[in-house]
C-alpha cells in the first residue's frame, strides 16, 4: 500500500494535468471560431506592463498558497485523553513521521482482565506527563507489530488470568503477533507485570512477553518488575523506575510508603582519597520491636529536607513553621511536615497563610537501597554513594543519609522483599558479579551463604582504584583466606592506562565461567544498569549461548538486581 503523501500528490497532479488539458483544448476551439477576424495590433508599453505585474502577481499568489500548504500543520483530529478522561488535539497520524514519533513519545501499553492493570498504565502515563514527557496510552487490543517497530520505547503493563493465560483483550496479539519472533531491534522496553502467586504460572502472561520481546531483539530498559497481588513495595519499585526514565527524582508516589521507625546508629567512609564520589556505610537500628529480612531484600528510605533549607523556603515566604497544621488527618508543625514533602515554588503559595500551603504538599518520593546485612548482624547496613547534581547539591535520599541526617536522628524506614534476588536453598556454586554499591547485596549473598555453609562462592568486583575504593576490603579478604570464597577477581578501572571493567574480567575466564555453569551454578549481578549488566549480559551470551543464557533466566540461575 502507498504512502498517504504519495498518493495524495500523484492525485493532485493528475488533477492538475486534466485542468490544464481542458484550458487548452477550450483555448484551441475559441481560436478555430475567430481565425478569420485575428490580426496582429501593438497593444503599447503601458498595456504589456500591466499584464507582465498581473501575471507576477498570480504567479506570486500561487506559490504563497503552495508554501503555505506545505508548511501549515494538518487539522488535528479528537483523541481521548485516557489519564484525563477528555478529549484533547493530537496531530494527525499522517502528519508525524514515525521517525518523529519514535523521537518524543513513550507509548504505554495495557492488557487488563479486571481494569487494574489499565488503572496501573494510567497512572504511569500521568507520572510520565508530570514529568515533561510526550506519552501515549494504548489497549493491547489497538497494537500491531508494526506500531512498535516505529516506537522507540514502550512501557507494557500486564495481567495473568486464570492459569496463566493472557487478559481477553490480549488474546488477538498474543495469537498473531506472538506466534513467533518478531523483528524489532530499535525498541526499547519496560515491562511491569501482574500475577498472584497462589497460582502455579505466576505472572504467565507477563514472562510469556517477556521472552518473546527478547526473542524479538528488544532491549530491556530495565528489568522486569512482577506485582505479587497488588503488592505496594513492587508497584512503587516501577515508580522507581520510572523517576529514572524521566530523570524527574521527585515525581510523588502514588502511595506512601508505610515507613517504620528507625535510628542512625552508625556512618562511615569507606573509600578516602578516592577520585569517585564518597561512599558510606550506614547502620541503622530500629526504634520498634525487631525487624527481619533476608539477603537480597531492600530498603525503602522517606528522605527529609536539611532543616536550613526549609527554614530558607519559610524565611523567603514569610512563613511561621512553628504553626501547627492540618495534613491526612494530622496536625503537626508546618516546618516537621515540610521537611517530609516537595516545596512548592514560589508562585504555588504567594498569598497563602500556614494552612493553605498544607493542602498543597506531597510526600517525597521514596529511595530504594540494597540491604548490606543480615538480623544476626544486629543492624541492617546499607552502601550509600553521596551522589551531587548538576548545581552541586547532594542529593535527595544519598544527602539526607550521608550529609544532613545526624547520627541518632530518626530515619522513615520500611523492609521490602525482593524474593528474586534470594539466595539458591542448596549449596549449588554461586557466581557474584557487582560494581560500586552493588557490593551491598553481594555482601548479604555471601553472608548468607557462609552461614549456610556454602563455600563455592565466585566473586567479580568492580571499581576505580584498589588502593582507595576497595569497600569491605578486610571482610572480603578474610573470606577468601578462610576459603569461603572459592575465587575472586577484581576490576580496577583506573589503576592502568586502559580501562578495565567487570564484564572483561568474566570474558577473561571464559572456560572457568562454562565450567561453573555446567556444575549448576547460579548467577547473580548487582550494580549499574547503563554499564554492567548488558556488558555481563553481552560476555554471557558469547560464551554460553544466547539459548543458554535464556534457560538460565527461566529456571531462576540468572538474577539480577540493577539500576
Amino acid at each position: 500500500m502507498k504512502p498517504v503523501d504519495a498518493v495524495t500528490a500523484r492525485r493532485t497532479l493528475l488533477g492538475n494535468a486534466i485542468l490544464l488539458g481542458g484550458f487548452g483544448l477550450l483555448s484551441a476551439l475559441l481560436l478555430l471560431l475567430h481565425a478569420e477576424d485575428l490580426h496582429w495590433r501593438n497593444p503599447g508599453g503601458e498595456r504589456w506592463l500591466d499584464a507582465a505585474l498581473v501575471l507576477l502577481a498570480w504567479l506570486g499568489l500561487l506559490g504563497w498558497l503552495r508554501h503555505r500548504q506545505a508548511v501549515a500543520p494538518r487539522k488535528p483530529t479528537k483523541m481521548l485523553d485516557m489519564a484525563a478522561g477528555r478529549p484533547t488535539a493530537v496531530a494527525d497520524r499522517a502528519a508525524v513521521t514515525p521517525q518523529a514519533a519514535a523521537d518524543t513519545t513513550v507509548r504505554v501499553i495495557y492488557a487488563s482482565q479486571t481494569g487494574f492493570a489499565e488503572q496501573l498504565a494510567r497512572q504511569t502515563l500521568q507520572s510520565l506527563q508530570a514529568a515533561g514527557m510526550a506519552v501515549r496510552l494504548d489497549g493491547i487490543d489497538g497494537v500491531t507489530v508494526d506500531d512498535l517497530r516505529r516506537a522507540s520505547r514502550v512501557l507494557f503493563v500486564v495481567s495473568t488470568t486464570g492459569d496463566g493465560e493472557p487478559p481477553d483483550m490480549a488474546l488477538v496479539f498474543n495469537r498473531q503477533a506472538m506466534s513467533q519472533a518478531q523483528t524489532l531491534a530499535g525498541l526499547r522496553y519496560g515491562l511491569l507485570a501482574l500475577g498472584d502467586s497462589d497460582y502455579e504460572d505466576f505472572c504467565g502472561f507477563g514472562r510469556q512477553l517477556q521472552r518473546w520481546l527478547q526473542a524479538s531483539g528488544a532491549q530491556a530498559l530495565f528489568d522486569p518488575v512482577e506485582v505479587d497481588s497488588e503488592d505496594e513495595g513492587s508497584l512503587r519499585h516501577w515508580q522507581h523506575h520510572l523517576a529514572t526514565l524521566s530523570g524527574v527524582n521527585d515525581l510523588p508516589d502514588w502511595q506512601a510508603p508505610k515507613y517504620q521507625r528507625w535510628r542512625l546508629v552508625e556512618r562511615r567512609l569507606l573509600n578516602p582519597g578516592s577520585v569517585g564520589d564518597p561512599c558510606f556505610h550506614l547502620a541503622l537500628q530500629p526504634l520498634q520491636g525487631a525487624a527481619s529480612w533476608q539477603a537480597g531484600d531492600l530498603v525503602e528510605i522517606g528522605p527529609c529536607h536539611p532543616a536550613e533549607r526549609v527554614a530558607a523556603w519559610l524565611s523567603a515566604r514569610s512563613l511561621d513553621g512553628r504553626v501547627p497544621v492540618s495534613y491526612r488527618k494530622q496536625r503537626q508543625p508546618l516546618a516537621e511536615l515540610l521537611a517530609r514533602c516537595r516545596l512548592p515554588e514560589a508562585d504555588e503559595v504567594d498569598g497563602l497563610d500556614e494552612e493553605a500551603v498544607a493542602t498543597l504538599l506531597q510526600w517525597l518520593p521514596h529511595r530504594e537501597y540494597s540491604i548490606a546485612s543480615l538480623p544476626d548482624d544486629g543492624a541492617i547496613h546499607l552502601l550509600v554513594r553521596q551522589m551531587r547534581g548538576r548545581g552541586g547539591y547532594l542529593g535527595l535520599g544519598s544527602g539526607w543519609l550521608t550529609g544532613h541526617a545526624p547520627i541518632g536522628a530518626e530515619i522513615a524506614l520500611r523492609v521490602r522483599g525482593n524474593s528474586n534476588f534470594h539466595a539458591p536453598r542448596d549449596g549449588r556454586p554461586m557466581i557474584l558479579i557487582g560494581n560500586g554499591t552493588g557490593l551491598a547485596a553481594l555482601r548479604a549473598l555471601l553472608k548468607a551463604r557462609i552461614g549456610a555453609g556454602h563455600p563455592r562462592n565466585w566473586l567479580l568486583f568492580g571499581e576505580r582504584q584498589q588502593a582507595h575504593d576497595f569497600l569491605y576490603r578486610e571482610e572480603i579478604e578474610r573470606w577468601l583466606a578462610a576459603g569461603w570464597i572459592e575465587r575472586a577477581d577484581f576490576a580496577w578501572s583506573r589503576d592502568q592506562v586502559e580501562r578495565i571493567h567487570v564484564q572483561q574480567r568474566l570474558r577473561e575466564a571464559a572456560d572457568d565461567l562454562l565450567a561453573w555453569v555446567d556444575a549448576g551454578a547460579a548467577i547473580y549481578v548487582c550494580g549499574s544498569l547503563d554499564g554492567l549488566a548488558p556488558g555481563v549480559d553481552a560476555v554471557l551470551n558469547e560464551v554460553l549461548g544466547v539459548a543458554r543464557v535464556d534457560q538460565l533466566r527461566q529456571h531462576g540461575r540468572y538474577r539480577r538486581d540493577v539500576y
